[in-house]
């Protein structure tokens, strides 16, 4: 099945990648790994109806396979809101993971995305193609620290907690016989990856860790499948960041002041081709965080206001 905003091929034997249109906000990939007579879900979407065209155009590779497993990769709503479709099956993450999917609830952001005035105009600048209503948050029924392996169908499924890094919980999903990774948002190709928990080291060390490890595709949480040419590209960014705003805070910077003069820098250089430039206003803000425990962040809504402005700027 592929259309143009939206593909399901097979990138590694029996493993599938569903990707969605240019991994943006809310754009997020899955992926479905095939077993002898089992299959596992590395991930849902946004919303329901979203998740239900997915599961749409998986049937025809789970009728002799049925999904028993669903794996969310991180808490973030467009990695797990769609798991109401998919009660009765198993669903695992990280205890981290599932413990941060209750601190964002869609009730929130349909309530978001349906304000009125300048804070409505703003989400919904983000995420008003998502129909967020309804969607009753289903959490994980099995959690894990560290490593878990999975069987599917006679297939070994890794999973491997690397988080806080894009979020408290992040894993990973390797699928070693088909040399074939999902990352969740520990990548993002083609857009800025954005650093919510934290810290950035944490980040580059997952990256390090699935360039060590044998694998050939690579199926990211947003963006186009790659190879560990596009894993060294992610480390290489939050390496730069890391760098530019230890530097700016060293020099007594603020944290907004920083991310401005580090974003034009982007703008001018290595970075320039990536989308969401304006998330680095958040990726500022977690450095700032780690090295300093006082730092008074800022809060979600003027977060939202500093990448908006960054990104039309």
């Amino acid at each position: 099945m592929e259309r143009d905003d939206i593909a399901l091929r097979e990138v590694g034997d029996g493993c599938h990648a569903y990707l969605q249109r240019d991994g943006g906000w809310g754009w997020s990939n899955a992926g479905l790994v095939v077993g002898d007579g089992a299959s596992l879900l590395v991930d849902t979407l946004f919303d329901l109806e979203l998740t239900a065209s997915m599961l749409e155009a998986m049937a025809p590779f789970v009728v002799a396979a049925p999904i028993g497993t669903v794996v969310n990769t991180h808490a973030n709503g467009d990695h797990c809101y769609g798991n109401q479709l998919l009660r009765g099956t198993e669903i695992v993450a990280s205890t981290a993971a599932a413990e941060e999917m209750t601190e964002v609830p869609p009730a929130l952001l349909a309530g978001l995305n349906g304000a009125e005035g300048e804070i409505g105009d703003l989400f919904r600048s983000f995420f008003g193609e998502f129909h967020f209503d309804g969607i009753e948050l289903t959490l994980p029924t099995r959690t894990f620290d560290g490593r878990l392996d999975l069987e599917v169908g006679g297939r070994t499924v890794e999973l491997i907690e690397v988080g806080p890094a894009h979020t408290k919980g992040d894993v990973l999903a390797h699928v070693p016989d088909a040399k074939t990774i999902f990352t969740g948002d520990i990548l993002f190709i083609g857009g800025t990856p954005i650093v919510w928990a934290g810290p950035l080291s944490n980040w580059v060390a997952a990256c390090d860790l699935i360039l060590g490890l044998d694998v050939d595709q690579v199926v990211p949480g947003h963006g186009p499948v790659t190879d560990k040419a596009g894993v060294a590209g992610v480390r290489d960014y939050l390496t730069y960041v890391e760098r530019e705003a230890t530097a700016r805070f060293e020099a007594g910077l603020d944290a907004w002041e920083a991310a401005r003069e580090i974003a034009q820098e982007i703008g001018d250089g290595e970075f320039a081709g990536l989308g969401e430039r304006g998330r680095v206003s958040v990726n500022v803000e977690t450095v700032y965080r780690t090295l300093d425990a006082g730092h008074e962040p800022a809060g979600v809504i003027e977060l939202f206001q500093r990448m908006a402005a960054l990104d039309h700027g």
